[in-house]
């Protein structure tokens, strides 16, 4: 089974830049969606000819975040937000259950625009921990997917030392990063691949994609009793129609 998670900054952005075209030929069994920024009725019935279900959880806000699940599998339960009409006010969280395995799809909030929004982020992460840890009661297998919007060590982003101070690569959020994993999830991307300069998303200024100047804020979290069920996990730059990427994760 391939799943992926993208981060489209714009689902209508992304169709116009060929992403229906790109769905077809990588074919995922479950696609997770990030940062759609629009509602359902604004976006074309394209999925359905391809043959996914789709559930989509939008912000408030039109225009904003939002987040969605495609699969070919009908799930036995779609879920909804987590429960917490802050984040869910901004279309955070969606969740499938399938048989034996629950996928998420998570959009963690950026705190790049100020203090603000980076007190908000430090809430959130606090909240999810705690959220997680008590679903995984009910879901031992679950794999969270999505945009974290942290760069975990030093190998995840281009230039550690200058971005120390930086909104994603703060200590404090390396550490619920680091205390999240611990918690018992796999990151299952470096699982298959330790090499360096491997990024999911790339800043538009100053050319930072062709130059390969980019972090890895996108992951697929796996909890513990998936190990033996992971085949396989990668990233796929070469897809353009977003500043991020596609990540895939390859599961029995």
């Amino acid at each position: 089974m391939k799943i992926i998670s993208y981060n489209v900054n714009g689902i209508r952005a992304a169709i116009n830049k060929g992403f229906k075209e790109w769905l077809a030929e990588a074919n995922p069994d479950i696609l997770c969606l990030q940062e759609l920024k629009a509602m359902p009725d604004q976006v074309e019935n394209f999925y359905e000819e391809m043959g996914y279900y789709m559930y989509w959880e939008n912000a408030e806000k039109k225009g904003y975040s939002g987040v969605a699940i495609l699969s070919k599998t009908k799930p036995n339960h779609v879920e909804h937000g987590c429960g917490n009409e802050t984040y869910d006010n901004e279309g955070r969280v969606i969740r499938a259950d399938f048989n034996d395995f629950s996928v998420m799809s998570v959009y963690m909030p950026s705190g790049t625009s100020g203090d603000i929004r980076q007190d908000f982020k430090y809430q959130w992460l606090d909240f999810f921990q705690d959220y997680v840890d008590d679903l995984r009661k009910q879901i031992p297998n679950l794999i969270i997917s999505g945009d974290y919007n942290i760069a975990h060590k030093e190998i995840d982003i281009h230039n550690p030392v200058s971005n120390k101070n930086s909104s994603g690569f703060l200590p404090e959020e390396r550490a619920w990063l680091t205390k999240y994993v611990d918690s018992g999830f796999i990151d299952t991307f470096r699982v298959f691949n330790q090499e360096p300069h491997q990024y999911s998303w790339w800043s538009y200024r100053a050319n930072a994609r062709a130059n390969n100047k980019g972090w890895r804020i996108d992951y697929h979290m796996a909890t513990s009793p998936l190990k033996d069920r992971l085949k396989n996990a990668y990233i796929m730059p070469e897809a353009k129609h977003s500043d991020h990427c596609p990540i895939v994760l390859e599961i029995d």
